[in-house]
């Protein structure tokens, strides 16, 4: 059986980071065949490149909506014989970021910034929420049932419930600083996780209607 014949393995994820403009299959790919050479060729494979704008600098950030059938037809240009099977995403989204770690003082004020927002954010929702159900109120008549006395709103059941909502908040995110308090990813994780393929999603649809797809001729 001749190179031509053999049988393409191929994996790509929906969406594609690359630090390179110039793009090569084995950088978007995960590619396997019982011929290590072939494999390890079309791993070499220029796909596409990453242009210029009208100024002639190249953007921080350029994205392009791929279809695997221009990738097949890629392959078959080198290899018009060969059995290409697909084990990833039919369209997928390639992302070029030019030295994404490049500056660290603006990623870093970009996170300080977005903690301060949760923090507050987050203590002016839980404010909200106790104005809105009385929480002073029925704290002071639970206590002055259970004691006999007015309370003071300064009692054992102010202090659990501080306590209560902290430890609620902390179990519920599975996360307290860089410690994971069990290996499921937290529910920030799979919210953004869930986000950006919704965002993937309408990209990739958006350019298919657009026709800026990569696609076969």
């Amino acid at each position: 059986m001749s190179a031509n014949d053999e049988t393409i393995y191929l994996k790509i994820d929906q969406n594609v980071l690359v630090s390179d403009r110039n793009v090569t299959l084995g950088d978007i790919a995960s590619i396997t065949s019982s011929n290590e050479t072939m494999a390890r060729q079309l791993k070499q494979k220029k796909i596409y490149s990453f242009r210029d704008n009208a100024s002639g600098k190249t953007p921080e950030i350029q994205r392009v909506v791929f279809s695997v059938l221009k990738i097949v037809e890629l392959i078959h240009e080198d290899y018009p014989n060969a059995e290409v099977d697909n084990e990833g995403e039919g369209d997928f989204i390639i992302e070029y970021e030019k030295n994404p770690f490049q500056n660290k003082g603006l990623e870093f004020l970009k996170t300080a910034v977005l903690c301060i927002l949760v923090f507050f954010g987050g203590a002016f929702t839980i404010m909200s929420f106790n104005n809105d159900i009385g929480i002073t109120e029925l704290f002071g008549k639970f206590y002055y049932q259970v004691m006999g006395a007015e309370s003071s709103g300064f009692t054992e059941l102010e202090i659990s419930y501080c306590i209560g909502i902290s430890i609620g908040i902390l179990v519920f995110f599975n996360h307290f600083g860089k410690k994971k308090f069990t290996p499921d990813p937290t529910p920030v994780q799979v919210q953004m996780r869930q986000y950006e393929e919704e965002v993937d999603t309408t990209f990739i649809e958006n350019s298919g209607r657009g026709g800026n797809e990569e696609d076969v001729g």
